[in-house]
Protein backbone atom coordinates (compact mmCIF):
# COMPACT_ATOMS: atom_id res chain seq x y z
CA UNK A 1 0.00 0.00 0.00
CA UNK A 2 1.66 3.38 -0.89
CA UNK A 3 0.34 5.54 2.43
CA UNK A 4 0.78 3.55 5.16
CA UNK A 5 -1.11 6.67 6.91
CA UNK A 6 -4.34 5.18 5.65
CA UNK A 7 -4.00 2.05 7.76
CA UNK A 8 -2.53 3.34 10.91
CA UNK A 9 -6.00 4.21 12.84
CA UNK A 10 -6.95 1.25 12.30
CA UNK A 11 -3.99 -0.72 13.94
CA UNK A 12 -5.63 -1.31 17.08
CA UNK A 13 -8.90 -3.26 15.44
CA UNK A 14 -6.23 -5.16 13.24
CA UNK A 15 -4.50 -6.75 15.56
CA UNK A 16 -7.79 -7.21 18.15
CA UNK A 17 -9.66 -9.14 15.21
CA UNK A 18 -6.67 -11.47 14.66
CA UNK A 19 -6.01 -12.23 18.23
CA UNK A 20 -9.72 -12.87 18.18
CA UNK A 21 -9.31 -15.55 15.71
CA UNK A 22 -5.94 -17.01 17.45
CA UNK A 23 -6.25 -17.83 20.65
CA UNK A 24 -2.62 -16.26 21.14
CA UNK A 25 0.04 -14.37 18.85
CA UNK A 26 3.09 -13.42 19.24
CA UNK A 27 4.03 -9.75 17.79
CA UNK A 28 5.99 -10.54 14.43
CA UNK A 29 3.43 -13.50 13.95
CA UNK A 30 1.17 -10.90 13.58
CA UNK A 31 3.08 -8.88 11.32
CA UNK A 32 3.74 -11.70 9.11
CA UNK A 33 -0.25 -12.76 9.01
CA UNK A 34 -1.33 -9.56 7.78
CA UNK A 35 1.09 -9.47 5.50
CA UNK A 36 0.15 -12.87 4.13
CA UNK A 37 -3.62 -12.14 4.53
CA UNK A 38 -3.17 -8.88 2.52
CA UNK A 39 -0.68 -10.10 -0.20
CA UNK A 40 1.74 -8.03 1.06
CA UNK A 41 -0.67 -4.79 0.94
CA UNK A 42 -0.03 -4.06 4.36
CA UNK A 43 3.13 -4.51 6.34
CA UNK A 44 2.74 -3.54 10.27
CA UNK A 45 6.51 -2.29 11.36
CA UNK A 46 7.73 -3.51 14.20
CA UNK A 47 7.88 0.51 15.73
CA UNK A 48 3.94 0.73 14.65
CA UNK A 49 3.23 -2.76 16.38
CA UNK A 50 4.59 -2.86 19.67
CA UNK A 51 3.29 0.67 21.22
CA UNK A 52 -0.01 -0.40 19.68
CA UNK A 53 0.37 -3.59 22.13
CA UNK A 54 1.11 -1.88 24.57
CA UNK A 55 -1.17 0.12 25.16
CA UNK A 56 -4.38 -2.44 24.40
CA UNK A 57 -2.30 -4.47 27.23
CA UNK A 58 -2.27 -1.17 29.54
CA UNK A 59 -6.12 -0.72 28.86
CA UNK A 60 -6.79 -4.30 29.87
CA UNK A 61 -7.71 -5.14 26.95
CA UNK A 62 -4.94 -7.66 26.37
CA UNK A 63 -3.17 -10.20 28.51
CA UNK A 64 0.95 -11.23 27.87
CA UNK A 65 2.09 -14.70 28.50
CA UNK A 66 6.03 -14.78 28.26
CA UNK A 67 6.93 -18.41 26.79
CA UNK A 68 10.64 -19.64 26.10
CA UNK A 69 10.85 -20.89 22.60
CA UNK A 70 14.89 -22.01 20.91
CA UNK A 71 16.38 -20.25 24.22
CA UNK A 72 15.04 -17.13 24.01
CA UNK A 73 11.91 -15.36 25.67
CA UNK A 74 8.81 -14.87 23.36
CA UNK A 75 5.71 -12.56 24.54
CA UNK A 76 2.57 -14.28 23.59
CA UNK A 77 -0.55 -11.67 23.58
CA UNK A 78 -4.14 -13.01 23.91
CA UNK A 79 -7.27 -11.04 24.16
CA UNK A 80 -8.91 -10.85 27.84
CA UNK A 81 -13.01 -10.43 28.21
CA UNK A 82 -12.75 -6.97 27.85
CA UNK A 83 -10.54 -7.28 24.71
CA UNK A 84 -13.16 -9.39 23.38
CA UNK A 85 -16.13 -7.30 23.83
CA UNK A 86 -13.69 -4.08 22.41
CA UNK A 87 -12.95 -6.21 19.45
CA UNK A 88 -16.39 -6.40 18.45
CA UNK A 89 -17.47 -2.51 19.28
CA UNK A 90 -14.09 -1.69 17.16
CA UNK A 91 -15.00 -3.96 14.05
CA UNK A 92 -18.60 -2.36 14.38
CA UNK A 93 -17.21 0.92 14.22
CA UNK A 94 -15.02 0.26 11.44
CA UNK A 95 -17.20 -1.21 8.95
CA UNK A 96 -19.46 1.92 9.48
CA UNK A 97 -16.56 4.16 8.95
CA UNK A 98 -16.00 2.09 5.35
CA UNK A 99 -19.70 2.24 4.61
CA UNK A 100 -19.43 6.10 5.32
CA UNK A 101 -16.38 6.29 2.78
CA UNK A 102 -17.94 3.90 0.16
CA UNK A 103 -21.11 6.50 0.19
CA UNK A 104 -18.36 9.42 -0.03
CA UNK A 105 -16.09 8.18 -3.12
CA UNK A 106 -18.73 6.46 -5.04
CA UNK A 107 -22.03 8.12 -3.83
CA UNK A 108 -24.48 6.55 -6.98
CA UNK A 109 -23.41 2.94 -5.31
CA UNK A 110 -25.34 3.98 -1.97
CA UNK A 111 -28.68 4.23 -3.28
Amino acid sequence: MANSNLYKGSLTTIILKLLSEHDKMYGYEITQKVKALTKGELQITEGALYPSLHKLEAEGLLDVEVAKVDNRLRKYYKLTEKGTTETVNKLSELEQYIATLQTLINPKLSY
